[in-house]
């Protein structure tokens, strides 16, 4: 006699099944994006500076790369992945974010990226990244966003801030390539990995280098505001802080710039800012990321710790220059 349990063959789930579905789509991901992906070669007279990768992500020939790539090169070599090799200028170079802008004139045709919003990541979505790590060019790696919101020290000694952290393996040649989401988007550019770890590597956010990109368009560079000073981030005694409502720590302004922004306004050496337009401010860094353009040549107001008395001091902060090499 037959027996009359029901099959459950239709109800099994092939284990393959996800894999598949996995490698579906990282394969999509480096079809349609691996075409705008170019190596970077910096060029210092007849002396090659640095090499990286980079990411198409205009029609007219722009290129997004990272600053240390460009080393300090004002023309580098940009080469396609049909081998091609052509000349680009560097149009924006920002260390403090480690991110450069090249503008090359390119073949018609050439593949080119979408720059997304990276702050639709979440943990654990799935990541490509694409560049060409020790000379193997069109390389393809896949992990996860293993966190966000990440700060990362820039070679120049600033924080970079919304960096994103990935499993993806990188190595020495993927900086500047991008780190793409499962839509084919670039969510990041690759900046960093720390040798001797495992699965440890970082990105610039997407939306960092929108607004790179957006200001190296409109000026060339990236502007910031500047006091005209020389800080050192200080701990706050626990009685003063508790008493002025700051935090734990401060800035301690160190030297004072003759006839800066800071000079003209009366704020002197000794002086412990404590907040800048309301903000705390919870040491240099902190003090740095409040200065951003839109506080150029706009009256704030510095909260300054002198004497024992909380002193408010309005400045005019001053843009921000990169001193010559």
């Amino acid at each position: 006699m037959k027996s009359s349990a029901p099959s459950h063959s239709q109800d099994r789930v092939e284990p393959e099944a996800p894999l598949d579905a996995y490698s579906r789509i990282v394969a999509q991901v480096a079809d349609d994006v691996g075409p705008a992906v170019v190596r970077v070669e910096g060029i210092d007279g007849s002396r090659r500076a640095g090499i990286g990768s980079g990411v198409i992500i205009a029609a007219d020939g722009l290129v997004v790369t990272n600053s240390h790539v460009v080393n300090g090169a004002r023309r580098v070599r940009v080469a396609l992945v049909d081998g091609e090799i052509t000349r680009a200028d560097v149009i924006g170079d920002d260390p403090d974010t480690d991110l450069a802008l090249l503008r090359s004139d390119l073949p018609a045709g050439t593949g080119r990226a979408a720059l997304g919003d990276s702050s639709t990541l979440r943990r654990g979505h799935l990541v490509v990244a694409i560049g060409n790590p020790l000379g193997f060019e069109s390389t393809v790696t896949a992990g996860v966003v293993s966190a966000l919101g990440r700060s990362l020290r820039s070679r120049n000694g600033r924080l970079i801030d919304d960096v994103i952290q990935t499993d993806a393996s990188l190595n020495p040649g993927n900086s500047g390539g991008p780190l793409v989401s499962s839509n084919g988007t670039v969510v990041g550019i690759n900046t960093a990995m720390i040798g001797g770890a495992q699965g440890l590597c970082f990105a610039v956010s997407s939306n960092t280098a929108q607004f790179v990109v957006g200001e190296f368009v409109a000026h060339g560079r990236v502007r910031r505001a500047q006091l005209g000073i020389a800080a050192q981030t200080v701990p706050l005694p626990r009685r003063i802080a508790l008493r002025i409502g700051a935090g734990t720590q401060a800035v301690r302004v160190e030297d004072v710039e003759s006839g800066g922004p800071g000079a003209r306004a009366g704020l002197l050496r000794g002086d412990v800012i404590v907040a800048l337009d309301g903000h705390p401010v919870t040491g240099a860094d902190a003090l740095m990321r409040l200065l951003g353009a839109d506080r150029i040549a706009r009256i704030v107001e510095v909260s300054a710790l002198r004497d024992g008395h909380v002193r408010k001091i309005a400045i005019t902060p001053a843009e921000r220059r990169l001193k010559a090499a």
